[in-house]
């Protein structure tokens, strides 16, 4: 009889995740996994090794049901090791009946992986024995490889999988998992006098005068009560002098709107959901809770093994951001690092081993430290996910996934966004534990008042003409973002602009960190009045003096429009943005209205001929008219 052995020994984690094999969105360099072919092979191939992560776990089951284990084509086996971030090998032994099973990974997702194994094989009825062997030093034996597709004995295995008898283990590794963790303390507010005597209906008309702050409790059965919001900041540091002392070098007058309405809650160690626009002071409104909570933990500092605060960002700028912001509040000598792509990966590994209180990080780039065991995330108690929208729409759930593994589930968490659409909302529902959501405005889409929005319908072939004429009647107070949609026509336009004489910066992924670091200087220092970006810039973009945001290209949905237009009329300054739309963007046409009318914006006559046009080839199209609106160019778009 032949045996099997797979082409490839294991697969990356998350193959059936499309988004996971792609290059890191934001540029860091992160490892999504990528899809490993079975088949067939003439010998056995060396797996690497193992590393940091110790010896395999080794133990035996029958030949016969080999097939259970890798299920169909190889999906099952997969799932085992994507679920688990364990590598697995089969190997058929020569002469005997039983086949070695060899896991590689840490000793819990190893524990988890063969209790998988352990259910499957049990389903089969069969006389299934295992015994635990020792790490065998030697080289591993040949094996003779067969073909899955084309075995009948092998196909005709398909057992189902009990997954309630999977989950009860799960939760008992989960439990086994906590029992060796550090106690942990989240609630340290006390509520101040002034806080305390605020009545509910003057907590309710506060909200509703500072830009409509609506509330919720999003666990089941009996709802808390929503904290009064802390006013001043004396409302929630009182107790932390020398934060206080902080915030008061810092310049600030009183907290955001959403800062005041957050901070109670935060403080208490409850989840919480924070939706609002960009520039709204979310960064503060985690950052100095968070600062509290792994200060005043019951272990001390020295003797915990790894960080105890982790942010999560989707792009390598926030990320700056957020280490200036949290260097800036310095608290207790607190040690905090920046792990992103693009930057010195050996120097991070070699940081990231130092005593360090808190990690600032993008998805890729810290998944490719925690597969490679160069980071402990076990004693992350407090975890903030920043930007998680932005997060999710540059395909970063997988590897977000990856990391919650490693994070003791007990944690408090945070979470923050711009936007709260379903996908939000579900992720809201897996990771955090009855949270409270507190959002500024409406969860419909509205782009800031304080911004003036123009649309111009125009032609492809007009756009470079008009930017042109805008850029060059610029006065010299005046600051500029251009948002463009791919990298290409960003190093094109500032060519272009370049040559006329016009000073200009350009920041897309493709350029190295250094030459982004310095383009964002030069921009916030003034040296530069002319920003040529792609999205990388909507969010996290700490600048308060832009003037005008010019959407060259009109972005891909109309939430990043939004995020866009909100780099402009900061921190009580009014700003104007110019928007370029031709006929490749009239789907967006009636969205766009709806967030022009909320805001009392002007309407163009041709934007709304445009959306009407949309609207009627929609209706064509599910009437099976295959009419097509935009053969014949209308006047209005000139």
């Amino acid at each position: 009889a032949m045996a099997w052995a797979p082409k490839q020994k294991w697969a990356e984690p998350n193959l059936r995740d499309p988004r996971a094999g792609r290059a890191d969105r934001d540029g860091t360099g992160g490892r999504g996994g990528r899809g490993r072919g079975w088949g067939s092979s003439s010998s056995y191939l060396e797996p690497r090794a193992p590393g940091p992560r110790g010896p395999p776990l080794v133990f035996k089951i029958k030949n016969s049901l080999i097939g259970a284990v890798i299920g169909h084509g190889g999906s099952k086996i997969r799932d085992i090791q994507s679920t688990t971030n364990t590598k697995i090998q089969i190997i058929p032994v020569q002469g005997d009946s039983e086949a070695d099973i060899n896991i590689f990974g840490s000793k819990e997702m190893q524990a988890k992986a063969k209790a998988v194994i352990e259910t499957i094989v049990e389903r089969q009825g069969s006389n299934y024995q295992y015994s635990e062997c020792t790490v065998n030093n030697a080289a591993p034996q040949p094996a003779i490889a067969r073909d899955l597709t084309t075995d009948n004995t092998v196909r005709e295995v398909r057992p189902l999988i009990d997954w309630d008898q999977i989950r009860a283990r799960m939760t008992d590794w989960e439990t086994r998992r906590r029992e060796d963790l550090a106690p942990i303390k989240k609630d340290f507010y006390i509520e101040s006098k002034a806080t305390s005597s605020l009545s509910q209906m003057q907590a309710d008309l506060w909200r509703k005068e500072h830009f409509n702050i609506i509330c919720d409790d999003l666990k089941d059965g009996d709802k808390r009560s929503i904290p009064n919001p802390t006013i001043k900041f004396e409302d929630a540091f009182q107790n932390y002098p020398e934060l206080m002392k902080n915030i008061q070098k810092a310049g600030f007058q009183k907290p955001t709107p959403i800062q005041s309405q957050v901070w109670p809650i935060v403080l208490q160690g409850i989840d919480l959901v924070g939706v609002s626009q960009t520039g709204t002071g979310k960064t503060l409104s985690y950052l100095l809770p968070g600062l509290i909570h792994i200060n005043s933990q019951p272990t001390p500092r020295e003797q915990r093994n790894g960080p105890g605060m982790l942010v999560l960002t989707p792009t390598r700028e926030l990320a700056l951001q957020v280490g200036n912001e949290c260097s800036k509040y310095s608290y207790k000598n607190l040690k905090s690092i920046c792990i992103y792509g693009g930057g010195n990966r050996q120097q991070q590994i070699k940081d990231v081993a130092k005593d360090i209180d808190i990690i600032i990080a993008t998805p890729g780039r810290l998944h490719d430290l925690q597969m490679n065991n160069f980071v402990n995330l076990r004693n992350i108690t407090y975890l903030v996910l920043d930007e998680a929208d932005k997060m999710l729409d540059m395909g970063f759930q997988p590897q977000i996934r990856k990391i919650l593994l490693d994070v003791r589930p007990d944690r408090q968490m945070i979470m923050t966004s711009a936007t709260w659409p379903d996908t939000i909302r579900r992720l809201s529902q897996t990771y955090l534990k009855e949270p409270m959501i507190v959002y500024v405005g409406t969860l419909d889409l509205v782009a800031v008042n304080t911004v003036k929005q123009n649309i111009i319908v125009t032609t492809e072939e007009e756009k470079r003409s008009f930017i042109k004429e805008f850029l060059h009647s610029l006065s010299p107070k005046d600051k500029v973002i251009v948002f463009v949609s791919r990298k290409i026509v960003a190093d094109d336009l500032s060519s272009d602009l370049s040559l006329q004489g016009l000073a200009v910066q350009s920041l897309h992924g493709n350029r190295e960190q250094s030459e982004r670091e310095q383009a964002l200087d030069d921009f916030k220092s003034g040296n530069v009045k002319i920003l040529i970006s792609t999205d990388l810039a909507s969010r996290g973009l700490d600048v308060d003096d832009i003037t005008h945001v010019y959407n060259y290209d009109f972005p891909r949905n109309i939430e990043e429009y939004v995020h866009r237009v909100g780099r402009t009329g900061r921190a009580g300054k009014t700003g104007t943005s110019i928007t370029l739309m031709t006929k490749n963007d009239w789907k967006t046409a009636p969205e766009l209205i709806k967030i022009l009318e909320r805001s009392n914006q002007s309407i163009p006559e041709a934007l709304v001929t445009m959306a009407k046009k949309y609207k009627l080839g929609e209706e064509n199209r599910d009437t099976g008219n295959k009419s097509k609106p935009f053969q014949q160019k209308p006047k209005e778009f000139h």
